[in-house]
């Protein structure tokens, strides 16, 4: 076996998984992404998906991604920078911009490279990036790359984030940049307070509102829009593969910013165009958010019902107030076997399990969407209620 082969070959954690039986990832769906989905044949309620509105099967967004493909092909062969630039991808970030309230907007080809671009780029080796302990993996995988001076503060801490702050040079760059709703814990940033701290020490914001838009603010404009805060955040970045029911990204903010992240952001010149399906589906995606505001009324009205649900059922929730609800298990092992006890109970929630949180953190993700109903809660709150009794982790 070479070095490489034996050095990765000791990472078997996978293994001892699948051999106890409760290995919970790369889980096969059968179906459509609905509230009801098939895994092995077996109709299963999902509670473990990103798409809040519950577009992902909408018969107009369906025919979107269709017709674009039919025009324009099945994907663009270049980068946006050269060969890959189409007249619907340049109208998608016009209306992208004037929705969430900014002056240009830029489509990248997943959320994750946003980020990555974003966070990189713009900011230099005397400057700053500060970010919240709980920012998405995009963001720290962004400032990583960066050359610019990287600091953590502690999770929605304001002064924790106004320590740092006060310990930056005056005179240099400070890019604050947090999730608008966190996609874990389910709670959201503190921005009313970050946009006093950041113009008390003359600061950026950049918000990722990648599980926001949709969900909340006038129309699932986002949390900027929730408070009343879109002019004085920098950036605004959001996702297609949540609310939008599709797959690519974007970043809003002033014509200057744009102008520079469409020549130096990597991961945007050097990466694949945004497939015309894609586009075609985010863009119809926008005008039922727009025509359909029922939707995010319904997500809320069911989002209140299950938070309620899981008060009363005795589950630690933590501090979310979002469609994102976090069951705290605080034990690997247990947040395994309740993922395979709720799945042979038809119900298909995530793990959140270390290294990607401290081993007393774990949790269940269990996520809403517009689509779903009250019988459908009722039957999950009745089933993890059972399940989590089994594993004495509540009474």
């Amino acid at each position: 076996m070479k070095l490489l082969q034996a050095k990765l070959a000791k990472y078997d954690e996978p293994q001892k998984a699948k051999a106890a039986g409760v290995y919970p990832y790369f889980r096969m769906i059968e179906s459509d992404q609905d509230t009801e989905v098939y895994i092995d044949g077996k109709k299963v309620l999902m509670f473990g998906s990103n798409s809040y509105l519950g577009l992902t099967n909408h018969p107009k967004v369906k025919e979107a991604a269709i017709a674009a493909t039919k025009k324009y092909g099945t994907g663009c062969a270049g980068s946006r920078f050269l060969n890959g630039t189409l007249d619907i991808h340049v109208e998608l970030e016009h209306r992208l911009a004037k929705f969430v309230g900014k002056e240009e907007a830029i489509v990248y080809s997943t959320g994750f490279q946003v980020n990555l671009g974003v966070v990189s780029c713009l900011t230099g080796r005397e400057d700053y990036i500060i970010w919240d302990e709980l920012d998405h993996a995009s963001i720290i995988e962004g400032r990583r790359l960066s050359f610019s001076n990287s600091l953590k503060f502690k999770h929605n801490n304001m002064e924790s984030l106004e320590k740092v702050l006060k310990g930056c040079a005056p005179d240099k760059v400070k890019l604050i940049v947090v999730d608008g709703i966190f996609s874990m814990e389910g709670d959201i940033a503190r921005l009313d307070k970050i946009v006093e701290l950041a113009k008390k020490y003359n600061a950026n914001i950049m918000v990722d509102e990648a599980h926001g838009i949709g969900v909340i603010g006038d129309h699932g404009r986002g949390v900027c829009n929730h408070y009343g805060v879109t002019d004085d955040v920098d950036l605004i970045m959001g996702t297609f593969s949540k609310s939008f029911a599709s797959l690519g990204g974007f970043i809003a903010c002033d014509a200057v910013t744009a102008n520079y992240l469409r020549h130096h952001s990597r991961s945007y010149i050097f990466s694949a165009s945004a497939t015309p399906a894609a586009i075609g589906a985010a863009n119809a995606a926008l005008d039922i958010m727009m025509s359909e505001p029922e939707r995010q009324n319904h997500l809320w009205d069911i989002t209140n019902y299950s938070l309620q649900g899981f008060r009363e059922l005795g589950c630690e929730i933590g501090h979310t107030s979002t469609p994102i609800i976090p069951l705290y298990i605080r034990n690997n092992e247990k947040t395994f076997m309740i993922t395979r006890r709720l799945l042979e109970e038809g119900i298909f929630v995530n793990p959140v399990v270390s290294p990607a949180v401290a081993p007393d953190s774990t949790l269940i993700r269990f996520s809403l969407m517009a689509t779903h109903t009250k019988e459908q809660v009722d039957f999950a709150l009745e089933k993890i209620g059972k399940c989590f009794k089994e594993l004495d982790i509540i009474k």
